[in-house]
Order: structure tokens, then C-alpha cells, then sequence
């Protein structure tokens, strides 16, 4: 699969699509999900091309990912909701409900969010 330049999120980074912004640099762009799960729902894309969680970490490199990974970090502290928790969410593929073929994460937080998964073993 190739990456799809015309995507949501390419065209949110382009800035063809507006968003509501909460973070940004030169590498990533974090903004609110137009339909929150939660108080608090914050989607963080980095802005190079890759299609998924795995696309991101075969192509981007280990200095990429973890900076990545760091900004996501700071986002959720810049938020306020490290001391109460949050969750973070990354599907891949199709079997696990990938909506935009746009790397991305999901923080969540400020809310009790309950089991990982609804009906799963830990909300018996």
C-alpha cells in the first residue's frame, strides 16, 4: 500500500483542512478529535509520510520514533492529565479498526475511561 497524500490528516498538516490545534513543531502536529470519546481527546500525527504504526517504525527511524514518542508525552503533560491518566490508542490495519491511513495516536484522558476494550475482561 502506498501512502495516500490526499488523506485526512495530510490534508489537516497541509493545512487545507482546518483543526483545532493544541500542539505543534516541525515534526508534529497534535489537535482535537472532532468526535471526543473522552474530555479530553487529542490526536498527534507526525508530519512525514507513514501509513500505520508499523510503516512508521520501519521507515522512520529510531531518533524519529522516539522524539515521536517523547512530543506525545509532553503533549499529554501539557494537558494536565498525567497525575489522573490517560490512555493512549494506535490501531494498525483493518482488523483493529484503522480509520486514516495516517500514523497516528490518540490521547485520551480526563474521565475515568474503564476497561481496555468494552465488555472485555476487565470491566466483569
Amino acid at each position: 500500500m502506498s501512502y495516500d497524500k490526499n488523506n485526512i490528516f495530510a490534508k489537516i498538516i497541509k493545512g487545507d483542512i482546518p483543526c483545532s490545534k493544541i500542539y505543534e513543531d516541525d515534526s508534529v502536529l497534535a489537535f482535537k478529535d472532532i468526535n471526543p470519546v473522552a474530555d479530553i481527546h487529542v490526536i498527534v500525527v507526525p508530519r512525514g509520510e507513514y501509513i500505520s504504526f508499523n510503516d512508521f517504525c520501519l521507515k522512520a527511524g529510531s531518533e524519529i520514533v522516539a522524539s515521536f514518542f517523547k512530543r506525545v508525552q509532553k503533549i499529554a503533560e501539557e494537558l494536565n492529565i498525567v497525575d489522573s491518566g490517560y490512555r493512549l490508542i494506535m490501531n494498525h490495519g483493518s482488523d483493529a479498526s484503522q480509520s486514516v491511513d495516517h500514523f497516528h495516536v490518540h490521547i485520551i484522558g480526563g474521565k475515568a475511561l474503564g476497561g481496555l476494550i468494552p465488555g472485555d475482561i476487565y470491566t466483569r
